[in-house]
């Protein structure tokens, strides 16, 4: 079964953070599935080259690449349907990642021009997440 996986670098999510999450991930129905990894940032880099080849990594980046929710929604619609699992990969406090990091990425990916604190982009991604699942399904959650 393919499922969607968040490595976040750095410690476990503060209490309003994980709320946050949680809200959105008790949400999602199958194949919508996340399982969340927190992995202290020196160990990141070796975390995501040891996934499998065949997993499509995202790695959030301010540099990377933005796109708006349908897009957003369309690439992991594609990964589903192609088998594969979609790994979100998101830095700790300091967000910087390492050349073979970005190599490992099949994309890198911005959720604004501006910078956000690591926390809070672990509940913007849920959300999206959440959100791409509406989308897909046709539910009125995006227009709403």
């Amino acid at each position: 079964m393919q499922m969607m996986k968040i490595i976040a670098g750095g410690k476990a999510s503060r209490a309003w953070v994980a709320e946050s999450c949680q809200e959105y991930v008790k949400r999602l129905r199958k194949p919508y599935q996340i399982e969340w990894q927190f992995v202290d940032e020196a160990d990141l880099t070796a975390k995501v080259l040891a996934l499998p080849k065949q997993d499509f990594v995202v790695l959030l980046d301010e540099r990377g690449t933005i796109m708006d929710s349908v897009d957003f929604a369309k690439m992991l619609e594609r990964n589903l349907l192609d088998g594969r699992n979609t790994v979100f990969v998101l830095g700790g406090a300091f967000g910087h990642f390492s050349e073979s990091l970005h190599e490992r990425a099949n994309f890198v990916l911005s959720f604004s021009k501006m910078v956000f604190p690591h926390q809070l982009c672990r509940v913007i991604l849920a959300e999206q997440i959440y959100r791409a699942q509406e989308i897909i399904e046709g539910r009125p959650y995006h227009h709403a």
